[in-house]
């Protein structure tokens, strides 16, 4: 019998696995950050690689739902049936003249298990000071609120770690610049039978070959995390956007995982960091487990006027419905 805690418990852990790049973490990196000149250390990469995930190059973010098109979360399992949850998030950077909150972040689940949740992340200008989570639960109907989740804790049902998405800071690691290179190949993605489908998944996206031919950086990072799940990571970061296309996890010389990121670049932007995604996927080698977050473009939003403040609000949450 699920008790009311573990019942929160358990909506928290999926919750955040699913608020792709969500502004959680705390750290150095801000909106006025430049573009370096020449050629840039590992730990200037890095900070660019933050900068562009967290979408700091946008004064707002939003993948909402347009017709029957929304975000689509896949998990798959060799031998077991996929698993899919869609999910609308917008982001808010505007908070420049507020000197206490940094950014916010809303997600709402319209289907599967996580349906009418939502979660209101907000980020403070205090590096010092944890990002609150408040959860409207609907099978409560109530807010919870909860401290930040720790980041090796897996996603619910996923291949991502909490600090994979969101709260690895780039104090977290020590940076390695490994030169550059030509990325070679396409990005990865989830095979569905046509049995596996679902109405989410009729129509699903090619594998993104956005990388292929580019020149990137590649930064080995070592976590500074005593007994940590990996031991080092490298990243593939595009040399003029900073888009992160591929991390390759590594862990006592072997690989165990891989992320794929497929980004897009937006039209007629002054600032080659305004990128924004297409999907995401992972891949757990031990495992053979699979996810595959995919954004469709036609519910890609960004600076946009008509979002008003007061929707990153908890009065939000306390209206979606179930």
């Amino acid at each position: 019998m699920f008790t009311q805690h573990s019942l929160i418990s358990g909506r928290l852990t999926l919750l955040a696995a699913l608020t792709l790049a969500s502004s959680i973490a705390t750290a150095a990196v801000t909106r006025d950050l430049a573009l370096p000149t020449g050629t840039p250390s590992a730990d200037e990469i890095i900070d660019q690689v933050y900068y562009v995930n967290h979408f700091y190059s946008f004064d707002n973010y939003g993948i909402g739902k347009e017709g029957k098109k929304i975000t689509v979360l896949v998990n798959k399992t060799a031998g077991k049936k996929p698993t899919t949850i869609t999910v609308e998030r917008y982001l808010n950077n505007q908070y420049l003249d507020d000197d206490v909150v940094k950014a916010r972040d809303l997600a709402i689940f319209r289907s599967g298990k996580l349906r009418g949740t939502g979660m209101l992340i907000t980020e403070y200008d205090d590096v010092a000071k944890a990002s609150s989570y408040a959860i409207w639960i609907p099978a409560l109907r109530k807010i919870r609120r909860f401290a930040e989740p720790a980041q090796d804790d897996a996603w619910g049902g996923t291949d991502f770690t909490f600090g994979d998405v969101s709260l690895r800071k780039p104090t977290d690691e020590t940076h390695e610049y490994m030169g550059t290179e030509t990325f070679s190949g396409c990005l990865g993605t989830v095979t569905l039978a046509d049995n596996e489908r679902n109405r989410y998944t009729k129509e699903l996206p090619e594998a993104s070959c956005v990388a292929d031919g580019k020149q990137v950086y590649k930064v080995k990072s070592t976590t500074k995390f005593e007994n940590w799940w990996y031991d080092y990571r490298i990243s593939y970061v595009d040399t003029e956007s900073f888009a992160d296309y591929r991390t390759e996890f590594f862990k006592d010389g072997e690989q165990i995982k891989v992320i794929d990121r497929d980004w897009k670049p937006v039209a007629g932007a002054s600032d080659p960091r305004q990128v924004v995604w297409g999907y995401w996927y992972g891949k757990t080698f031990a495992t053979g487990h699979e996810t595959w977050a995919i954004i469709p473009p036609e519910v890609v939003e960004f600076n946009n006027s008509d979002r008003k403040a007061s929707l990153w609000s908890e009065k939000t949450l306390r209206k979606i419905r179930r």
